[in-house]
């Protein structure tokens, strides 16, 4: 799988080089996606701009990845403006694609504050909030 991976706070950033994710580039997107997942990185940002096609094993690592960086309470955004490639994958539920890199950073961030404000809600105990009068 021709690529690069480019490491931030975030998220990571993986740009394909190819024209077809398929053959063997499923199986080398999931062994790298998945270290990279180990290494911390649950929100991950998949540049598929060169990608034109993609096999029946390329929609199922697809698939797995998006599943795992969910799991992980993060996401994967595919970045594609082809519209007969976005149309192959809007049957994958819940898979982001945006046009830009910049609008799946944007997506990160949204991403990780609406986890954050998750989490502040849980933390909620129901001893303060509108509402309520002070005991006297």
């Amino acid at each position: 799988m021709n690529h690069s991976i480019e490491k931030n706070e975030q998220y990571a950033l993986i740009r394909l080089a190819e024209t077809e994710f398929g053959g063997e580039v499923p199986t080398a997107f999931e062994t790298a996606t998945r270290s990279l997942i180990r290494e911390g990185y649950s929100n991950l940002i998949i540049d598929m701009a060169s990608v034109k096609s993609i096999d029946t094993a390329g929609f199922g690592s697809i698939r797995k990845i998006n599943r795992q960086c969910a799991n992980e309470l993060g996401i994967m955004v595919l970045v594609s403006k082809d519209d007969n490639l976005i149309d192959s994958l809007e049957d994958i539920a819940d898979l982001t694609i945006l046009p830009t890199v910049e609008e799946a950073i944007d997506a990160v961030f949204m991403n990780d504050l609406e986890n954050d404000f998750r989490n502040d809600d849980d933390e909620y105990d129901g001893e303060y909030g509108a509402g309520q009068e002070p005991e006297q």
